[in-house]
């Protein structure tokens, strides 16, 4: 190695044994501070330089120093009568030294990447620690779950067609599965540490990533037991369908990014009027309505239910399924009128299953991206409306009347677009 490069390396390990140094000299660590971490990042700088041309067992015999050095300090500590002295900052120290060496015989980046991670991690541990805190026993079911359908299924799932249509792939399915679960996931953590008290903007918002029309009937019925903050509760419920559009795009785009550039200016003109109806209706709020108001029961809105639960990601799996087979077999021997027929009933309960669906038929060319952005525009101007009219059957003409108009709007665009385009 050029000298060049081998000053590089050592720079490097030197910046990153400061910067994980600096954190743990700034909390006051037991065993390293801001000069030992850079002079054992440098170490192990040395010892793989060193193990390039004198063999591995010097890098080895470095480590095995260091874990020397984490077990000594450990006993230091425990004779000096500390019960419980920890071992972050042993281990940071040892995987200081392997990125070090790391540095010698990976890329660069990668190396510089591991030691921000440790030096971020290290700093943000009270805010780690609070998070973990307000976590409880369902959120982290929920997680683990995410866990399971993701890193422990999708993996054995054969990765190829089956089927006379040639449209079904077991991992594709469920990599479906996960991408919806994942979004759905992400929703519900914010939505459990924001709470539902947070406002009505934020609950809307939050309320559209997990689920609009669960979003749509959860409020709904709290609106029958809150007759004074109708307002607030239809921010929720318009902003929540707002989102809708947005996610909707979100899907087509990680899905096929050239079907989101035909798709999108559609779906973006029906979502315009409710995201700005629901901002205005936001700013007219009073402080005494920005809180979402309590039910019989004090517990507030109706608690969003775990979206990476198996019996629901099974059944979305299996409306996706048959959605990708009906629309094929609608495409390969029947005619539009069917194809339309089948998005718009799906809209009824949720569009991600005919989204992900439609936008996998165009992506493998089964489906002309003209058709598949108006299947989609269709299934969401029947989810629109049927939301609407689940919240009018619910609460009543009073918050109906205030949705109408921006649901109303969306829904008409939609129409319109589906006749002239």
């Amino acid at each position: 190695m050029e000298p060049t490069s081998q000053f590089q390396i050592l720079g490097l390990s030197l910046v990153l044994g400061l910067l994980v140094g600096l954190q743990r000299e700034v909390t006051h660590a037991r065993l390293a501070g801001f000069r030992t971490f850079p002079l054992i990042t440098m170490f192990g700088t040395l010892c793989g330089l060193l193990g390039l041309t004198h063999g591995p067992w010097i890098p080895a015999l470095g480590f095995a120093g260091i874990l020397t050095i984490a077990i000594l300090g450990n006993l230091m500590a425990m004779r000096a009568g500390i019960s419980d002295p920890g071992v972050t900052t042993e281990v940071a120290l040892i995987l200081m030294y392997v990125v070090g060496a790391y540095l010698v015989v990976g890329p660069l980046p990668v190396g510089i990447a591991v030691g921000g991670v440790v030096a971020i991690l290290l700093h943000l541990k009270p805010e780690l620690h609070s998070i973990a805190s307000r976590l409880d026993r369902n959120d982290l079911q929920a997680i683990m779950q995410f866990v399971l359908v993701t890193f422990v299924v999708l993996p054995v799932l054969p990765d190829r067609t089956y089927g006379p249509l040639a449209v079904f792939n077991p991992f594709t399915a469920w990599l479906m599965v996960v991408l919806i679960v994942g979004i759905s996931l992400a929703g519900y953590l914010v939505y459990r540490f924001v709470g539902p008290r947070a406002g009505a903007l934020t609950g809307g918002i939050l309320g559209g990533l997990i689920s609009s029309t669960a979003t749509t009937v959860s409020y709904s019925r709290l609106a029958v037991f809150s007759p004074g903050v109708p307002v607030a509760i239809a921010v929720v419920i318009v902003m929540a369908s707002a989102v809708v559009f947005a996610r909707v795009m979100i899907l087509i785009g990680l899905i096929d990014v050239g079907f989101l550039s035909v798709a999108a200016p559609p779906i973006a003109v029906m979502s315009i009027v409710p995201a700005v109806l629901a901002l205005i209706m936001w700013k007219r709020l009073g402080p005494e309505d920005q809180p979402v108001p309590e039910g019989p029961g004090g517990g507030g809105a109706e608690r969003h239910r775990n979206p990476t639960e198996l019996k629901m990601a099974l059944g979305f799996a299996l409306i996706y399924c048959a959605l990708l087979l009906l629309t094929a077999a609608a495409k390969e021997n029947w005619g539009d009128r069917e194809l339309f027929l089948i998005a718009g009933v799906s809209g009824l309960a949720d569009v991600d299953a005919i989204t992900v669906s439609t936008s996998q038929l165009v992506k493998a060319g089964k489906l002309a991206a003209d058709q598949g952005w108006k299947m989609i525009v269709l299934a969401l101007v029947v989810n629109t409306m049927f939301k609407a009219c689940v919240s009018g059957v619910l609460a009543g003409r009073r918050l109906f009347g205030r949705i109408l108009l921006p649901l109303g709007i969306a829904a008409l665009a939609g129409l319109v677009l589906l006749l002239v385009l």
